[in-house]
């Protein structure tokens, strides 16, 4: 099935005439173009209906093969949530923060973040404890793959915000980025966006789980999920690049957030 998507990639791009590497963030507005010729936003490859569905059948088998092939979980989230997207994008509309975000376009990278700034925040703060989960975790703001096969450039934004702000909800829910942490993050995210990959990745995620990893999510880690991701307003419409100053403990409480029932970071 990896074959596959790379075979129906590397077409899609000698037809179109793309590059094959992707450029910082920052040089992404994702705007659309004016004149209606050619792709819609930077990196876009418009697709027919067919080629949508093999790149959705060859990457949701490599998904859930692999849950650490993002290049993979973004490809079935682009080709299967069109649908749901409108809908995140219309409670994005509805909202004064949604709809700032919106009109905006902020972008999450190394190279839109005041890294120093971020360090100087008090301790406790949404800033510092982002800061924190990414050095912990090594992890990389910029690992974010571009958008590319969502035929409409404001659902484009719509689902590259949704990958950028991932981290900021493993910042909110205290979940590390071991296998149950993300499975525990995905089952938020399903019941908050209701995103197929999302969904797909809740549900057969657990099964590369130990015996006593599966006891833990299923009898305590997913009711307790399930119950934030259904209280909490949509993650999509907070702005957290303004929030940074604000303290973790009174955006969780502002959200609904409750804290972990267990500490999952030995667990795998």
């Amino acid at each position: 099935m990896a074959t596959l998507v790379r075979l129906v990639l590397r077409r899609l791009r000698g037809l179109r005439g793309l590059p094959g590497l992707p450029r910082l963030a920052a040089e992404m507005p994702l705007r659309a173009r004016s004149d209606g010729a050619g792709p819609l936003y930077s990196h876009h490859i418009p697709t027919t209906p067919l080629q949508k569905a093999l790149l959705a059948a060859g990457s949701a088998a490599m998904a859930l093969y692999d849950p650490y092939r993002h290049d993979m979980v973004a490809v079935l989230g682009e080709t299967t949530g069109h649908r749901t997207l409108k809908v995140l994008r219309d409670q994005m509309r509805r909202d004064p923060e949604g709809a700032q975000i919106l009109q905006e376009r902020p972008r999450i990278s190394t190279s839109t973040l005041d890294l120093g700034k971020l360090q100087s925040l008090p301790e406790g703060s949404l800033g510092r404890e982002y800061l924190r989960f990414l050095d912990v975790n090594r992890v990389s703001p910029d690992t974010r793959a571009p958008t590319r096969f969502v035929d409409d450039e404001e659902l484009a934004y719509v689902i590259q915000r949704y990958r950028e702000v991932h981290d900021m909800l493993h910042t909110l829910l205290g979940m590390p980025t071991n296998i149950l942490g993300e499975i525990v993050v995905k089952w938020f995210e399903a019941v908050q966006t209701g995103l197929p990959m999302c969904i797909l990745g809740a549900l057969f995620g657990p099964i590369q789980l130990s015996a006593q990893s599966l006891q833990v999510l299923v009898s305590e880690l997913i009711p307790w999920a399930v119950q934030n991701g259904r209280t909490a307003p949509c993650v999509l419409n907070l702005y957290y690049e303004r929030r940074w100053e604000q303290s973790l403990r009174a955006l969780r409480e502002e959200l609904g957030i409750t804290a972990p029932p267990v500490h999952i970071q030995g667990l795998a």
